[in-house]
């Protein structure tokens, strides 16, 4: 009965956010139908403004379970928005075990998950690291990667566009996620692909 709720009520908050996004950034979506269905799943997008992660939770066609810095938990709306969708919260610059352990249970049970590699908004900008999250996650698991490319959210009435690209399948490499080489280069391919639908 819970997760009946639980559903409706994200039905809800997702009408609200895609009429607004809808009419204040004039959202249009490209690509969804490259999205799989099933199987375990891991959105990877650019990260430029804090409607990101709301565009991709509204598009993305299946529920996704956002993994996101605990601060914003002091946020009173964005603590809520976190409850809503199940957000994975993480504390940053450290190894949070708790936070791995739940994103590998939920692609374990086919389910997917959200990132940003950029690990921060406009990370690549400030000149961050591009995290390695992702690709491990993909090679502990065998879970695909969906790169999703944003252009846009930051004005007003400006059209945003959301791309969806085909899914990325990295199970050759399935298990070598303690190689330091193996890890580098599909996290390069990932953002390579995010930054192209980005453009």
């Amino acid at each position: 009965m819970k997760e009946f709720f639980t559903k409706i009520e994200r039905g809800f908050v997702k009408g609200i956010i895609r009429f607004y996004t809808k009419i204040l950034y004039r959202t249009k979506i490209i690509g969804t139908e490259n999205i799989p269905l099933e199987g375990p799943l891991i959105y990877c997008g650019n990260h430029r403004t804090y409607l990101d992660p709301q565009l991709i939770v509204v598009t993305a066609k299946r529920h996704v379970r956002f993994m996101a810095k605990e601060e914003l938990g002091k946020n009173p709306l964005f603590d809520v928005l976190g409850n809503v969708f199940d957000v994975i919260r993480v504390k940053r610059d450290s190894k949070d075990i708790i936070a791995l352990k739940e994103a590998l249970k939920t692609l374990k049970q086919g389910e997917a998950i959200a990132l940003f590699p950029e690990g921060t908004r406009n990370g690549l900008e400030k000149g961050e690291k591009v995290k390695e999250g992702a690709a491990f996650f993909a090679l502990r698991t065998g879970a695909k990667v969906m790169p999703v490319g944003i252009n846009g959210g930051d004005k007003l009435f400006k059209k945003t566009i959301v791309k969806y690209g085909k899914p990325l399948d990295f199970s050759e490499y399935k298990g070598q996620e303690k190689d330091k080489e193996a890890l580098e280069k599909v996290t390069e391919e990932i953002m390579n692909n995010i930054l192209e639908l980005a453009k």
